[in-house]
């Protein structure tokens, strides 16, 4: 009897005779945690965990440190997309700001481990992660700035420097979301309310900049 590919297991050793990116992923996100990143895995760590050869790993990735960029590219698409979506459903300024930092702090207490790479990497990882890692930044950047000039346009509140503005929101955002993991869940709505009202700093500091331009 043949088995099917995703079930095919090499009986004299144990370990899976195929597999795929996903599941190279998955293992290393089932190794890593609140006090092991990513940057800290072994490539036979990995193997082990995926349950194949080390060979069979460069199948799929080069290194560790391809895998590692991988997941931060991941992660950085996961939490576009649930953020995206809570933007998406603003109809102010106002909405847009609370509803976007909560659910990023809900994501953050979620034990989202892709998310605690992407803010974590940025900051302990080699030159790649944190280079990956500022390449997502700048996809939220982008997107954010989009929305930006739409809820502006909405609101009739022109902003100075929209896309400086974006930048500024995600630098801020994401340098409180990496201490925010360390901060109790008790915590977490003065730790909205604070960081709601820091953006918000932000944008009315820009339109004012904006009506001494008029």
């Amino acid at each position: 009897m043949t088995l099917p590919s995703d079930l095919a297991t090499d009986f004299h050793t144990g370990r899976k005779a195929t597999i795929s990116r996903e599941d190279l992923t998955a293992a290393a996100l089932r190794l890593i945690g609140p006090h092991r990143s990513v940057s800290s895995l072994s490539l036979r760590e990995v193997a082990r965990e995926a349950g194949i050869a080390p060979n069979s790993f460069y199948r799929h990735f080069r290194d560790v440190d391809e895998l590692a960029v991988a997941l931060i590219e991941l992660a950085g698409q996961s939490l576009r997309e649930i953020v995206g979506k809570a933007r998406r459903r603003a109809t102010s300024g106002r909405s847009i700001v609370r509803g976007s930092v909560s659910a990023f702090v809900e994501q953050v207490r979620a034990d989202d481990k892709l998310l605690h790479v992407l803010l974590r990497e940025g900051t302990v990882g080699s030159d790649a992660f944190k280079q990956a890692v500022d390449r997502q930044l700048d996809f939220f950047e982008e997107e954010l700035h989009v929305d930006l000039v739409r809820l502006a346009a909405a609101d009739n509140l022109p902003l100075k420097d929209p896309a400086l503005v974006a930048k500024a929101i995600t630098r801020l955002v994401f340098a409180i979301g990496t201490t925010a993991m360390d901060v109790p869940r008790e915590r977490d709505a003065e730790l909205v309310e604070q960081l709601t009202q820091m953006v918000r700093m932000i944008l009315r500091g820009s339109q004012a900049m904006a009506r001494t331009q008029r």
